[in-house]
C-alpha cells in the first residue's frame, strides 16, 4: 500500500480514510472499537471525525464520535500510530460555531479532552465563516501549531473563490496554509468539485479527502427505490434516486461484475483513480463492509471502465 503526501506537509497517509461520523450513531462503542481495530490491523491509520458528530441525531449533543475515538486510542495505547483528523466550525448549539479566534481556542480544547490527546494531526475548518476575517482564523491556527496542539490545517466546504483567497492570505502573511480540502465528491456529486475546486487544489498542491465518497451509501447499490430507504441513512439517499442515479448504478453493476466485486468497491476505486484525490473518506458498520472498503485500494480500474463510469455520471 503506497502512502500519499497530505498536501505539502510531511504527513503521509494511506489511500483510504475512515469516516468517524458513524461512531455514536450507527455504531455503538463496542462495535466502533471492533471496526477500528480491524481497520488498523489491515495497515490503515487515517481517521476523520468532527466535534459536531453526531449532534444531528436526536438525543445527541455533539462530541460523541470524538469521545469514542478517544476512549479507543487510550484503551489501545496507539495514539502515535493514528493520523487523526477532526474539524471545527459547525453549529454545536448555544451560539457555539464559526471560525473566530476565541471560538477556535475554546473548541480545540474541548476536542482534545474528548479525544484524550494533546495534539491533532489535521485540524480542519469544517465550513467557511464569512463573518470572520480569514486572517483571524489563520492566526488562531498559527498559534495552535506553535503550541504543538495541531500539526497541519485543512479546509472543508469552501467555495473555489474563498479557498483561493484563504491560500493567498497565507502566502501574503506567512501564516499557515491549508494543506488539504475535504469536499463533497463522488461519482454522483461531481459538478462542484470538478468545476472549480479541483483546479485550486492542483494549483496549490492540496491533498483532497472527499466526504460522502459513497453518496451516503447510495453507490453501494443497496438503495434502488424509495422502499429501500428505511435505514438510518435512508433519508439522505432519496435525492439520488433519479434517472441519472440509476444509470450510475447500472454502470457500477457492470464494472463490478466484470471485476468480481461490489459497486461500492468500484465507486471508491473510481475516486482513487482521479489524479487529484489523496484519500476518499468512507465508513463501514460491519467487518464485511470494511473488507470491501479495503478491497477498493487493491483494484486498478482500466480506462474503459473509467470511461464507462464517467459517461454514466455525466450530467
Amino acid at each position: 500500500m503506497q502512502k500519499r503526501n497530505l498536501g505539502h506537509s510531511n504527513i503521509k497517509v494511506a489511500p483510504l480514510m475512515f469516516g468517524g461520523n458513524v461512531f455514536g450513531w450507527t455504531l455503538d462503542e463496542a462495535k466502533s472499537f471492533e471496526i477500528l481495530d480491524a481497520f488498523m490491523a489491515a495497515g490503515f491509520d487515517f481517521i476523520d471525525t468532527a466535534d459536531v458528530y453526531s449532534r444531528f441525531i436526536p438525543g445527541n449533543q455533539g462530541g460523541e464520535s470524538e469521545t469514542i475515538l478517544g476512549k479507543w486510542m487510550k484503551a489501545r495505547g496507539n495514539r502515535s500510530q493514528v493520523i487523526l483528523a477532526t474539524k471545527v466550525g459547525m453549529d454545536m448549539g448555544e451560539s457555539q460555531q464559526g471560525l473566530s479566534k476565541a471560538y477556535i481556542f475554546k473548541a480545540v480544547e474541548a476536542s482534545l479532552r474528548r479525544l484524550q490527546t494533546d495534539y491533532i494531526d489535521l485540524y480542519q475548518a469544517h465550513i467557511d465563516d464569512t463573518q470572520t476575517p480569514l486572517t483571524e482564523t489563520l492566526e488562531a491556527f498559527d498559534q495552535l501549531i506553535k503550541q504543538g496542539k495541531v500539526r497541519v490545517i485543512g479546509a472543508s466546504n469552501y467555495t473555489p473563490e474563498r479557498l483561493e483567497e484563504a491560500l493567498q492570505v497565507s502566502k501574503n502573511t506567512g501564516l499557515p496554509a491549508y494543506q488539504s480540502l475535504q469536499p463533497l465528491y463522488n461519482l454522483y456529486d461531481r459538478a462542484a468539485y470538478e468545476a472549480g475546486l479541483e483546479a485550486v487544489c492542483q494549483k496549490h498542491g492540496l491533498g483532497v479527502i472527499p466526504y460522502f465518497a459513497l453518496a451516503s451509501g447510495f453507490l453501494t447499490g443497496k438503495y434502488r427505490s424509495e422502499a429501500d430507504c428505511t435505514s438510518a441513512r435512508g433519508g439522505l439517499v432519496k435525492r439520488y434516486l433519479d434517472t441519472r442515479g440509476l444509470r450510475i448504478l447500472s454502470a457500477l453493476d457492470t464494472v463490478a461484475k466484470e471485476k468480481e466485486t461490489t459497486p461500492a468497491v468500484i465507486a471508491l476505486a473510481w475516486l482513487m483513480a482521479r489524479p487529484t484525490i489523496t484519500a476518499p473518506i468512507a465508513s463501514a458498520t460491519s467487518l464485511t463492509q470494511l473488507q470491501g472498503l479495503i478491497r477498493a485500494t487493491e483494484i486498478s480500474l482500466d480506462q474503459v471502465s473509467i470511461d464507462m463510469l464517467n459517461q454514466a455520471s455525466d450530467a
